[in-house]
């Protein structure tokens, strides 16, 4: 291992401020303002939470994002998407409560947030990066943005980046901040990062909402497939709910600072940055699946010995992503018809179900309750105390290959539907 984790997260890396400010986006928005004046209250009144966050850097850097594959997406990643064509940026604004998400003036409100924050910090708004999470449909108020935007330039610091991971927040129960260490010819290199998602999440890019800087010197090309390899293996093995945002962004600045020789091809520096990424989002990942909507579990499916990665991964996605297995894990049920079902229904190649072993594995234990594609008769006790821990492993092996793979979810509890029954008003 060629990393390390450290203390820190978004402005860990040399070059890079951030903050958040308690702007009240979301109790400007109209479904707010309506529930509001129903109640003969003030409708417009900040709500205590920080939902609005600025990232900078005092250089432009060399810049990469990877983006939602729902059809239907935010403006702000249109935005973002023209903003990054030349491969650089130096400042990032995101704001919750809000999704800019089918709005006929979303591109520009879009356009007016990345101006409002580069006329703060005084530098190009082609260079900032603009993104939005929260309630989809209801018409994005600029007011807040633009009095929390002058709050924010004045604050920026080298310890706002906690702020910053809150201001990002929805349903959150958690923020989710990190950062890492390894060393690139000679030269330390750090690389930092915020991310946000609880529910509406079953990611097919990179994560619900992530930003990630680091001092390396490596190209916005080698950036962007640095991306798409980490995230493939981690943040694209997350489901909670089985739903795509329309806003998913996972971007990345790098300034530079640490003066290592540039990465402009994959060799073997680009190798030890895509070590240190992956192991920083495999981590990430699993506080996503963790913080799931109404979760009490982290699940994690483990697969071995299937015929190739595809299989792998794509059966270990069909069984965090079961309904009926994220149910059964919350009543601790060691159903392992379940498992079965949802292998064989997954459309991987299995060449023979009757080869295949689960077992379940936690803090309390691990028990085999299928072999050779059979249950058996199990300890039901000891499976019910693996099966309440707070993280639980479901062991598949397939007996066909030596490929595997892991995917994170988490059960299906009686608050998720409280939590997104009333998510709007």
């Amino acid at each position: 291992m060629s990393y390390k984790f450290i203390n820190g997260g978004v402005t860990a890396p040399q070059g890079f401020t951030a903050n958040g400010v308690c702007a009240g986006v979301k109790s400007a928005t109209s479904a707010a303002i309506t529930k509001a004046e129903k109640a003969n209250e003030s409708p417009v009144i900040p709500n205590g939470k920080r939902d609005l966050a600025i990232i900078a850097c005092d250089r432009v850097c060399n810049a990469a994002a990877i983006f939602t594959k729902n059809l239907v997406k935010s403006d702000t990643i249109y935005v973002t998407q023209k903003h990054l064509q030349n491969g650089m940026a130096q400042a990032v604004i995101v704001n919750s409560g809000n999704a800019n998400a089918c709005n006929p003036d979303g591109c520009e409100k879009a356009e007016a947030m990345g101006a409002l924050a580069a006329e703060a910090l005084g530098i190009d708004e082609n260079d900032v990066i603009v993104a939005s999470t929260g309630v989809i449909g209801q018409p994005l108020p600029l007011a807040p943005i633009k009095s929390g935007v002058e709050s924010l330039k004045s604050i920026l610091s080298k310890d706002g980046g906690t702020n910053a991971a809150e201001a990002i927040m929805t349903t959150d129960t958690v923020k989710k901040e990190w950062a890492v260490q390894t060393v690139i010819g000679g030269k330390t290199v750090t690389i930092g990062g915020i991310a946000k998602g609880s529910g509406m999440i079953h990611i097919n890019m990179g994560t619900t909402l992530s930003f990630v800087t680091t001092d390396a010197a490596i190209s916005s090309e080698m950036l962007h497939s640095a991306l798409v390899e980490a995230a493939d293996v981690s943040y694209n093995m997350v489901s909670v709910d089985g739903d795509t945002s329309t806003n998913d962004t996972l971007a990345i600045l790098a300034s530079g600072y640490a003066g290592n020789e540039e990465i402009t091809e994959k060799n073997a520096d680009y190798y030890t940055f895509l070590e240190a990424l992956t192991a920083a989002f495999k981590a990430v990942a699993k506080k996503l699946a963790s913080d799931g909507e109404g979760a009490t579990k982290l699940l994690v499916c483990k697969v071995s010995g299937a015929a190739d990665d595809k299989a792998a991964k794509t059966i270990a996605k069909s069984v965090i992503c079961s309904s009926l297995v994220k149910a059964a894990m919350f009543g601790a049920d060691a159903n392992c018809g379940r498992i079965l079902c949802a292998v064989g229904y997954s459309g991987a190649r299995v060449d023979d179900v009757k080869k295949i072993d689960v077992s379940y594995k936690s803090a309390a234990g691990e028990i085999l309750v299928c072999q050779n594609g059979c249950g058996l008769a199990f300890d039901e006790e000891k499976a019910e105390k693996i099966l309440l821990e707070s993280e639980i492993e479901i062991l598949i092996s397939l007996g066909d290959g030596t490929a595997e793979a892991e995917a994170y979810g988490c059960d299906l509890t009686y608050d998720y539907v409280k939590i997104n029954g009333d998510y709007r008003t």
